[in-house]
């Protein structure tokens, strides 16, 4: 007799049986009406976060234990979720497309972002909104960001910022035409004991700044130095965007190739399908994507993205009225 979830390791899969949904179809839908479907109302937002105690037992027992412990590779993918019973529209392609009108996969995103924590957006990115798109832009193929379609290097979600979210989540409604755009991830539980000494004793010192991604546009001031490892010495958090993480000694950018290096050697690449969401111990575990051919025709590679916060208190200076959006 087959479990209704099916949690597989190290690969860090689990897939969601007809069955159960179509439950969790159930509990979507009926958060559609929610505050006229306006998906960054608090009101809504309140609204998924009660549904998430509707769901199925089983699917709430499988993002708990990740949220408690993310493993080896620090990230999971959630197969055979709901995409609702009206379809997928055609893909967005103008710069900074949100997802503000409540849908059955954008119900489902923000369920797990309360089962994970608290959602959050950051102010200066994608307007604030809570969902946000993540398909290819005309005219933006070379930007590394989620406009993009050239290999997007490795990064920690936000690494700039004081409270970088704790999770990623990556819900896909529609695959590239090829097939060929990975998620590709890397957690420094996978590569620190591979660390040379020096490389180690360099990434836990406040060696190395990090500009705001390209998606934050201009920010004033320069940006503090900081360490790339922090935390438990056997198990530490991780800052870095190898985009915009800049060394400031020769021994600081040595470690950080050789950091690179391992990520790339180590690396698990996901090739998420309609129906499949990602979630990334952002703490922990680097992301980025394979290059991929967008045609913009309709039918390219669409995902739906928020990111949850473990200790949303934490933040409560950079949100206004205690909301879920950060400055």
């Amino acid at each position: 007799m087959s479990m209704a979830v099916r949690t597989e390791v190290p690969a860090q899969t689990a897939t969601i049986e007809p069955p159960v949904a179509r439950e969790v179809e159930r509990v979507a839908l009926g958060l559609l009406p929610v505050a006229q479907g306006r998906v960054d109302e608090e009101t809504w937002v309140s609204a998924a976060r009660e549904a998430w105690e509707d769901l199925p037992a089983t699917l709430r027992t499988t993002i708990r234990r990740f949220r408690r412990d993310t493993g080896t590779t620090g990230a999971l993918v959630v197969g055979g979720l709901p995409l609702g019973p009206d379809g997928v529209p055609d893909t967005p392609t103008q710069d900074g497309s949100v997802q503000r009108t409540a849908t059955v996969p954008a119900a489902v995103l923000m369920m797990f972002a309360a089962g994970l924590g608290d959602p959050a957006s950051f102010r200066p990115e994608k307007s604030g909104a809570l969902v946000q798109d993540v398909v290819p832009v005309p005219g933006k193929e070379e930007f590394q960001g989620n406009a993009g379609s050239v290999l997007l290097s490795f990064h920690t979600e936000n690494a700039f910022h004081p409270h970088r979210p704790d999770f990623v989540m990556l819900s896909c409604l529609r695959s590239d035409h090829e097939g060929v755009a990975g998620l590709r991830t890397a957690c420094i539980r996978q590569v620190f004991d591979l660390l040379s000494d020096p490389a180690r004793e360099a990434l836990f010192s406040a060696e190395f700044v990090t500009e705001p991604p390209p998606s934050f546009g201009a920010t004033a001031g320069d940006p503090t130095p900081h360490a790339v490892l922090s935390g438990a010495s056997d198990d530490p958090d991780l800052q870095i965007d190898f985009s915009a993480t800049k060394p400031l000694t020769t021994r600081a950018s040595a470690a950080i190739d050789e950091l690179q290096k391992l990520f790339a050697d180590h690396a698990h690449t996901h090739y998420l399908t309609p129906g499949s969401m990602a979630i990334v111990d952002n703490r922990v575990t680097v992301h980025g994507r394979t290059a991929f051919e967008p045609r913009y025709d309709g039918r390219d590679r669409w995902l739906q993205r928020t990111f949850s916060l473990a200790d949303l208190r934490a933040s409560r200076r950079h949100r206004d009225a205690d909301g879920y959006m950060l400055d």
